[in-house]
């Protein structure tokens, strides 16, 4: 939680917040979420979302695990078509599947305050489940936080671990050569049932399988104590989930088709 004695501005865009604020009793003491209809509609549009290498495993059941870009980020796949999330209907999102932690801390956020070297609690304003009119759950409880926002604190906490330590396994899979650039295409059928014309829908990173089974022994056996082994093989195994997106696709757009 932010000083109410030592404002902090927030600055930079976060995928999904309009308007992040440093959460404070003197701002928001009335304020806290309540439920809404569409909870979910914030993430509809966004076919990408950020993943922290603890939750590989969770994904790699319902999603492609990515890397992406320089950085090599990695990435949950929540759609093929640009703007479109597969997995949000109707604003609610599909409670078979995972979702990512980037999207469950929704309203919070945690803002870097480089001035004071810390980080700050922030909340969207914005946000559809936001409210100062009787929310279900407060902010604050009198003059402490509630022990909702306790529990998003130490979530928020929790994800930035996560984030720092998937950042050191990413450098240390970089120094070690283990990324390959990977495409995936889809061919699907005319409708006289001949073969469209292929078409590519994703460049990315993916660790090289034969990269890591060549690595030394000792390597190999500090990567599986680490879990820096699991998590590679939970991202291998996850791009098999490829194909249900493009079904999921085609679903969607037949029908779009019919209702048009």
């Amino acid at each position: 939680m932010a000083n109410e004695d030592n404002a902090v501005k927030v600055s930079g865009n976060v995928m999904f917040y309009e308007n992040p604020v440093p959460l404070t009793k003197d701002n928001h003491a009335k304020h806290g979420v309540t439920q809404v209809d569409k909870p979910f509609e914030f993430m509809a549009t966004q076919h990408f979302l950020p993943l922290t290498a603890p939750e590989f495993g969770s994904a790699s059941t319902s999603v492609p695990i990515i890397f992406a870009g320089e950085e090599r980020s990695p990435l949950a796949v929540m759609g093929i078509r640009s703007g479109e999330n597969l997995f949000v209907k109707d604003g609610n999102f599909e409670q078979d599947f995972y979702m990512p932690a980037f999207a469950r801390r929704y309203p919070f956020v945690l803002a870097g305050d480089n001035q004071n070297d810390r980080f700050v609690v922030c909340v969207d304003e914005k946000a559809t489940c936001v409210t100062d009119k009787n929310p279900q759950q407060k902010f604050f409880d009198g003059d402490d936080t509630s022990q909702f926002t306790k529990e998003a604190f130490q979530f928020l906490q929790n994800f930035e671990r996560d984030r720092q330590a998937t950042a050191k396994m990413v450098e240390a899979f970089k120094e070690l050569d283990l990324f390959e650039p990977k495409e995936m295409n889809f061919q699907g059928q005319n409708a006289d049932g001949s073969p469209a014309e292929r078409q590519k829908i994703a460049d990315y990173f993916a660790v090289s399988e034969e990269k890591l089974k060549a690595l030394p022994d000792a390597k190999l056996a500090e990567f599986s104590k680490n879990g820096y082994l699991a998590v590679a093989y939970s991202h291998l195994i996850s791009l098999n989930n490829w194909q249900r997106l493009v079904n999921m696709t085609l679903r969607r757009a037949q029908a779009e088709q019919a209702s048009a």
